[in-house]
């Protein structure tokens, strides 16, 4: 069961209450990329926070709450403030540049009319299972800012969930040669829920503002009307996906050619793993339609518990052929209906664990 926290106040007392009740999750966090840090990059974790202050000015700029929630946290937590900066910049000490190494799996899909009646947007976060005992249900409530709920690891500020202006994000790890010093891809996500409509989100994450390379799925419902799109993001800017047919799917490789011209894909397993799940995806959503059937809600379900090319599957397994690092599985799977403002949480594998409908508490 994944510990849900309420959240409300300033910024630092939003932090602060994040790091107290959830400081295990925090401190599982610090433990678990202090060792993946060192096993795979040989970064030490006093280098990894020197890497984490390369982005204090980028983010101070764009939003200096963001900084005071981590500030929160820390004091919260009883750790550094450093420390919980390394966590929030963790994909760009880990999956670009020349310390890269790790490689996240993820598959996000995303539906719309005429494919459904509702927005709908969800995905499998396949990583270390160890990171299974960091994870939080976080509802946020602040102050000129919509409401928020989010599923994402003790320390982070900002990763997959939803907000009360029918705003969701979905989070596909993309593993490259490239960084800046500027936006960390989670205080990017973050900036997308703290948005109140579609355009001011892509407005915070445009022109290279994310430090290094990832897609975000963004769902927008607003009253009966609403969009779904991949937004490949990058230090070299960012492009766009629209849906063609009412759907998107993406999982772990850069798909646009803008972005590949800039940027070198550095992911070995695009053909065996992404690549598979991607085509996957999108033939269960052709099956779908073929049977003349709107996507709901148990669609997704059924979809991201799929074990196709098992273990490189969409509903992941640990393939214990592939080097250490190289390994990951299911940790949660997350379905967010925008329309309806319904999410649903798995906690494990689809295949294994069900879904539970995340009620909100205020």
């Amino acid at each position: 069961m994944i510990k849900k926290i309420y959240l409300q106040g300033s910024y630092r007392e939003i932090g602060r209450k994040h790091g107290l009740e959830g400081k295990r999750e925090v401190l599982n966090s610090l433990e678990t990329y202090e060792t993946l840090f060192y096993d795979y990059s040989q970064i030490r974790w006093k280098e990894a926070r020197e890497l984490a202050l390369k982005h204090i000015e980028a983010i101070s700029r764009h939003d200096s709450d963001l900084i005071e929630e981590m500030e929160g946290v820390a004091a919260g937590a009883g750790v550094d403030f450093e420390d919980i900066l390394a966590l929030n910049a963790r994909s760009e000490i880990a999956l670009s540049g020349q310390y890269t190494r790790f490689a996240d799996g993820c598959t996000a899909i995303g539906v719309m009319p005429p494919v459904s009646s509702d927005i709908i947007i969800g995905q499998n976060w396949d990583w270390k299972p160890v990171q299974s005992k960091s994870l939080l249900y976080t509802e946020i409530e602040q102050k000129g800012k919509p409401a928020i709920r989010m599923i994402t690891e003790g320390g982070m500020i900002g990763k997959i969930g939803c907000n009360s202006a029918g705003i969701g994000v979905c989070l596909n790890a993309l593993l490259t040669d490239r960084k800046s010093d500027r936006l960390p891809v989670h205080v990017g996500l973050r900036s997308v829920l703290n948005s109140f409509t579609y355009s001011e989100a892509l407005l915070k994450i445009d022109k290279g503002a994310i430090a290094s390379a990832a897609n975000f799925l963004i769902g927008s419902a607003e009253n009966e009307n609403g969009l779904v799109m991949n937004v490949e993001v990058s230090p070299a800017g960012m492009d766009v996906e629209e849906s063609a047919d009412g759907s998107i799917v993406h999982t772990n490789h850069i798909c646009s050619p803008l972005i590949q011209s800039y940027i070198t894909d550095l992911n070995d397993s695009i053909e065996t793993d992404s690549m598979i799940r991607m085509k996957r995806a999108q033939d269960l959503i052709r099956l779908h339609r073929g049977q003349n059937k709107k996507v709901k809600e148990a669609s997704f379900k059924e979809w991201l518990a799929d074990q196709y090319n098992s273990p490189d599957s969409i509903n992941h397994f640990s393939n214990e052929k592939l080097p250490p690092h190289r390994r990951m599985e299911t940790v949660f799977s997350i379905i967010m209906n925008l329309s309806s403002k319904k999410m649903y949480v798995c906690a494990g594998k689809p295949s294994q664990e069900p879904y539970i409908e995340m009620q909100a508490e205020r």
